[in-house]
């Protein structure tokens, strides 16, 4: 779950960088929260339940795993499409300690930061 200032936003780019992945669009709760389900989890979107204002993780990154390079890149293009940030290199290999993968990263309307990934074999 990651919070947001301006659910309108947060549906709209949601319902199209998860699109990407295979998700439905968003079912809205009583609250006015944002949940889209899949076979595998669930991801949220709300305003703090506190009534102050949502702020970002200093360090923190919400990963989606993905089925191969092109799925990575249709996730970054909706995401700049409606109203993300791309962040960090251009989508692309990166190699490391844990492997070869290729990897995307944005910021949400509110400036929470994503990272779309596919691990090459």
């Amino acid at each position: 779950m990651v919070g947001s200032n301006d659910l309108d936003a947060s549906r709209k780019f949601y319902d199209a960088v998860l699109a990407a992945l295979g998700y439905g669009p968003a079912m809205t709760d009583e609250k006015g929260r944002l949940f889209y389900l899949s076979a595998t989890g669930a991801f949220a979107v709300t305003k703090p339940i506190d009534g102050g204002r949502a702020t970002v993780g200093n360090g923190s990154t919400i990963g989606f795993a993905c089925k191969d390079s092109a799925t990575v890149d249709a996730w970054h293009k909706a995401g700049i499409a409606n109203g993300g940030e791309s962040i960090e290199d251009p989508p692309g290999i990166r190699e490391g300690g844990l492997g070869k993968m290729y990897l995307a990263y944005l910021r949400d309307p509110s400036g929470n930061k994503l990272c779309a990934l596919h691990r090459m074999v």
